[in-house]
């Protein structure tokens, strides 16, 4: 049991690694299609280090945590007595429904990166506010599946998380009007 403890603190110190790097990517994406918009010879020099900033997180440390979290949640499922069991569980499936769906975040944010280090910018710094919630709302719903062993009881997290995030948007639309007004 110790082993697959220490599996289990490596498996969630890359997830948690592996979120942040998606977190702060994220809202990097927001600056660099900020910095798009303004005058030269400014807008170059952001670019040049937004670039620079989201090539490192990504490469060094993105990427990296999402290939460590996945092999030791491989380890963990799979070579392990535990694992193999909670494999046989409703909120496992539901979980990882979830880690799949992750996946697929991260590899859109891929793509976007790869855009923005092309110079293509074709998101509005809105629509990656929003994006941003995507992460978080995976994030919950997986905190939650693991907590309490439940494939239904994910919802009310995930219900509570949408309500935050029109609460957050609501008062980013107006703390904008009032910077507007200035």
């Amino acid at each position: 049991m110790e082993y697959y403890n220490y599996l289990k603190s490596l498996h969630l110190i890359f997830v948690i690694t592996w979120f942040a790097g998606l977190f702060y990517i994220v809202r990097l994406f927001v600056y660099q299609i900020e910095a798009n918009e303004k005058p030269s010879p400014e807008k170059e020099i952001l670019q040049a280090q937004y670039k620079i900033m989201t090539y490192r997180l990504w490469y060094i440390i993105t990427w990296p945590s999402a290939i460590l979290a996945s092999i030791f949640a491989f380890w963990m499922l799979f070579f392990t007595d535990l694992g193999q069991a909670w494999l046989k569980m409703p909120w496992m499936h539901v979980k990882l429904a979830f880690v799949f769906l992750l996946y697929l975040y991260h590899l859109k944010c891929h793509q976007i990166f790869r855009q923005l280090q092309n110079n293509e910018v074709k998101y509005s710094n809105n629509f990656m506010r929003l994006w941003n919630e995507g992460a978080t709302i995976i994030l919950f719903a997986v905190v939650f599946l693991v907590i309490l062993k439940s494939a239904i009881n994910w919802i009310f997290g995930v219900i509570g998380i949408i309500l935050f995030s029109v609460l957050i948007m609501l008062g980013f639309r107006f703390y904008k009007r009032i910077r507007e007004r200035k």
